[in-house]
């Protein structure tokens, strides 16, 4: 499951069948993993501590884990198979499992810990920081070195660190440290020291800072260091959480004043073209995400996510980060809510960098990478620590911390991910289909989520077929799903189909199919949603939906779905459209709907949306809120009712603005009503029915990113507040437009919903059986097939109850519709035509002995029908079945040709099997 940030999809069409796509541009497939991403985030089995992970390094394929932890098991967690380990272990990078390294780190007095490791440049010392007093015996004082090759820890190496150590950095000949502690060696270092590699003696380097230290990280040219923790000063300058220092003397190269108070630098990492910080905070208005730093040590980007971030890992141009990211508002990306703990974004913008947003330049943006974990124990920071190890030509990602689930499946404090094997499957698509106009199909659906891929390739397949009509590529992120579409122009009035969807990841993993989703082609334009989508609605929820939570979105554009919150009720008719369209229906208290897609909103815009209702407590119709299924607390641009069914339109802009209906003016009384709001440079107005119900001068509102609500969200503080903030009642036919309506286009709207539309009529077989020349006397009437062929024959014979026309309208279309079988050879390459049936005949009793009569005359004719299950359709002579409407009327299939066709009979379980005519009525 990967992605690449966009709030629209990108699509790409590739042709199986004639039509076109929605807003598509050509793309080259995928590769395994959408690049730049370099892991899967499909978790791989792993030993696991039973406590907390807070230090990682690796070496020639062999990781080093520290933390508090007395043991560790395998994957399986079998009992008894725990092995000793006190906290620290050694594993191989390739299978999880612990090498013959081990070692314990312990204490006399308290709980011993380790929190930080580090390797030496040549790769043969391992250092380690925290609270403790020996490694497997030989004292030391909370900084030890450990032979890698031996697995021993060098006795000579022992500076005297009276507090824990929480940092470490090396370099060629000096090892750096960052903690707790006042003093080394008894000498004066506050929070930041330097020793000899080798020895451990005590170098001049001082940078004594005012509270603890808990980054640091050597410069690319080793002439400084960066300093990270929680102080406000170091050797006397002012400077918050972040500093840089010599790194020779300590003395202050340069100082920073823009990390709040409250938050303090839990990391820092680099790569080639500059250095990143972790950042953690408590309390309000913190700063709690990343910032990226050129190689001048200057800000270039800063992450405003909140959710405390404890580690950066900068590898091939891709920013990977342990978090419990929960609040992405303010990057225009995730709102408030679910936590993320490890992401992945691009080190640097690709391009020119966005412009600054309260003087900060906005981080480059989320990729797909998104394995899931969990607050866990301790301090419930989930991940604390990440590193990259490689073995036989694999690299594995490896992450430490807190957590006791990773991918929902228990795993604790450790686990890791490779570069190669993705074997998730995305979600399944949630598909809808909608036909306006004769000639044309679109199909939509909410793109799925991939865990490490963002571009997914999707797959239509129409009336039952194997082969896809077409194929579209989409991105897509875990909170970021757009609805992406394909229009099918091959489609013929009156007929009926039905399409399915799957998704496909870079690797070839392919999700299930969709729900089948089918649709009925008019014979005429559907004057009310054609009118909608000229008028140019970028939004246009119907509520045809038939399956949850996705809300199709029905615009020309069609890229904002809507997502289902608490389970509306779905089919409520009739709709507010004369005709066949349904409606949604709200129960007051907490359903509702929200837009999959961030967006902010133009000073112009109109709102849109029919509803009925007999509630006395009120609640938002529409709205514009800067949450999803959280209240928001930013919300304006909205449409609410009054407890005595009175409608409010308002927006803020520094102030309330607000116009409502009169007094009396009440809507609460079951009955469909169309209410619209507009803002534009000639200010706001309020329509009900078609009718100008107010104005007032207001011409902006506040510019925010957010998203659109339909029948609930907050409405704090709004004059006249209900009782309730959700909408009791049934929903239709919601529409957002960029731009302010007319009132004469209003009133088109209001006036197209009661125009006289087509109907359509879907009448399935009452009866079916066929005749076999080469088993004269066997009647088939039970069997789940039927069949047709010219020599030796095979007839089939279907019955049908018609209805009579409706008042006012004639039959405008008519066709059969039938499904062939799953048999081999079910096509043909013959012509099968369609004729009356004007002898009698039953499903038991017909034999070819007793075959009926067949009329001459054929209603309609198909040829050269494909291999494999598809369903299938025939259009019918419209005077003919005109003239047999209110009667029982029987259909038979025959064939000259020698090649058999295979169809479902109404006796089988199959989807869309039975046969069934679809007759379309219009007006006179």
């Amino acid at each position: 499951m990967r992605r690449s940030r966009g709030l629209t999809a990108a699509l790409a069409l590739s042709l199986a069948g004639a039509g076109t796509g929605i807003g598509l541009v050509l793309m080259p497939e995928a590769s395994a993993i959408t690049p730049p991403v370099a892991f899967t985030a499909d978790e791989l089995p792993t030993w696991q501590p039973n406590g907390v992970v807070f230090a990682m390094e690796q070496v020639n394929g062999t990781v080093f884990a520290g933390g508090t932890f007395s043991a560790v098991r395998p994957p399986d967690a079998v009992a008894g198979t725990e092995q000793e380990a006190v906290n620290f272990v050694a594993l191989d990078a390739a299978t999880g499992n612990p090498t013959s390294c081990k070692l314990a780190f312990t204490v006399g007095d308290g709980t011993a810990t380790v929190r930080a490791l580090a390797v030496s440049k040549d790769k043969k010392t391992l250092y380690a920081g925290g609270y403790f007093g020996a490694v497997n015996g030989t004292p030391v004082s909370s900084l030890a070195a450990i032979d890698i090759e031996t697995c021993a820890p060098k006795a000579s190496f022992h500076p005297a660190v009276p507090a824990t150590v929480r940092a470490l950095a090396v370099t060629d000949d000096t090892l750096y440290v960052g903690g707790d502690f006042a003093a080394v060696e008894g000498q004066t270092r506050e929070r930041f020291a330097a020793v000899d590699a080798g020895s451990g003696a005590l170098k001049p380097f001082t940078a004594n800072a005012d509270e603890p230290g808990r980054a640091i990280q050597v410069s690319n040219d080793g002439k400084n260091v960066l300093l990270g923790g929680d102080f406000f000063s170091v050797n006397g300058s002012n400077t918050h959480a972040l500093a840089v220092v010599d790194a020779t003397t300590g003395a202050v190269a340069k100082t920073y004043s823009t990390i709040p108070s409250n938050s303090v630098v839990k990391h820092i990492a680099a790569d080639a073209t500059g250095y990143y910080t972790g950042n953690e905070g408590s309390g309000g208005g913190v700063f709690d995400g990343r910032i990226g730093l050129d190689t001048g040590f200057n800000e270039k980007w800063r992450d405003r996510c909140l959710g405390a971030t404890q580690y950066v890992l900068p590898y091939d141009g891709v920013l990977y980060s342990s978090s419990h990211a929960h609040d992405c508002s303010l990057e225009g990306q995730f709102p408030d809510g679910k936590r993320n703990f490890l992401l992945a974004q691009q080190t640097d913008h690709k391009g020119a960098a966005p412009a600054p947003v309260d003087g900060f330049v906005p981080s480059p943006p989320k990729l797909g990478w998104h394995p899931t974990a969990n607050d866990g124990i301790g301090e419930g920071i989930g991940p604390r620590v990440m590193s990259i190890a490689e073995k036989n030509d694999v690299k594995y990602m490896w992450v430490g911390g807190e957590f006791t689930l990773i991918n929902g499946r228990a795993q604790q404090a450790l686990t890791r991910f490779a570069s190669t094997g993705d074997v998730g499957a995305p979600t399944t698509p949630l598909a809808s289909v909608g036909s306006v106009k004769p000639g044309e199909v679109q199909v939509r659906w909410r793109t799925s989520y991939d865990q490490d891929d963002s571009k997914l390739t999707y797959r239509i397949y129409r009336n039952g077929s194997g082969t896809p009509i077409a194929t579209v590529s989409a991105d897509s992120l875990e909170w970021e799903r757009p609805q992406a579409s394909w229009t099918d122009t091959t489609v013929k009035a009156g007929q009926a189909y039905s399409y399915r969807v799957t998704a496909t990841d870079g690797a070839g993993n392919t999700s299930a199919l969709s729900a089948n989703v089918s649709v009925t082609v008019p014979t005429s334009v559907q004057a009310y949603p054609d009118k909608v989508r000229a008028d140019g609605a970028n939004l246009y929820w119907r509520y045809d939906d038939t399956v949850s939570p996705y809300v199709a979105d029905s615009s020309v554009s069609g890229n904002t779905s809507g997502i289902q919150v608490g389970a509306p009720a779905l089919g409520q008719s009739p709709g507010a459209i004369t005709g066949t369209s349904t409606a949604m229906g709200f129960n007051g208290t907490s359903q509702q709907v929200y837009s999959d897609h961030r967006q902010t909103v133009g000073a112009s815009y109109s709102i849109e949306t029919w509803f009925k209702t007999g509630t006395t407590r009120g609640g938002k119709l529409i709205g514009f809120g800067n949450n999803t299924v959280n209240s928001s607390g930013s919300y304006d641009k909205q449409i609410y009712m009054t407890n005595t069914g009175r409608l409010i339109f308002g927006v803020y802009n520094g102030s309330t603005r607000t116009i409502s209906t009169g007094l009396f003016e009440t809507y609460n009384d079951n009955k469909w009503h169309h209410v619209v709001g507009t803002q534009g440079p000639g200010g706001m107005t309020l329509y009900v029915d078609g009718q100008n119900k107010g104005t007032n001068s207001a011409t902006n509102s506040t510019s925010y990113a957010g998203f659109w609500h339909v029948g609930g969200d907050n409405l704090s503080s709004w004059p006249t507040r209900p009782t309730s903030n959700f909408f009791a009642g049934s929903i239709d036919e919601t529409a957002v437009y960029p731009s302010a309506l007319t009132q004469a286009q209003v009133k088109s709207h209001f006036d197209l919903a009661k125009a006289a539309v087509d109907t359509v009529s879907k009448v399935v077989a009452t009866e079916d059986t066929y005749i076999n020349q080469g088993a004269p006397s066997t009647a088939y009437g039970t069997s789940t097939q039927l069949a047709v062929r010219g020599t030796s024959a095979y007839e089939s014979y279907l019955r049908f109850t018609l209805p009579a026309a409706p008042s006012g309208q004639v039959l405008k279309s008519a066709s059969l519709q039938f499904k062939t079988s799953t048999q081999a050879g079910a096509g043909t390459a013959d012509t099968v035509s369609v004729v009356p049936v004007t002898g009698t005949w039953s499903g038991t009793g017909t034999t070819f002995n007793t075959k009926p009569t067949l009329g001459t005359t054929a209603l309609g004719s198909i040829s050269g029908v494909p291999d494999g299950s598809a369903v299938q359709n025939v259009e019918l002579d419209t005077t003919a079945i005109s003239a047999v409407l209110g009667s029982s009327y029987s259909l038979g299939l025959t064939s000259t040709g020698t090649d058999a066709m295979w169809l479902w009979s109404a006796e089988s379980t199959a989807a869309d099997a039975a046969p069934q005519l679809i007759l379309t009525f219009g007006p006179k």
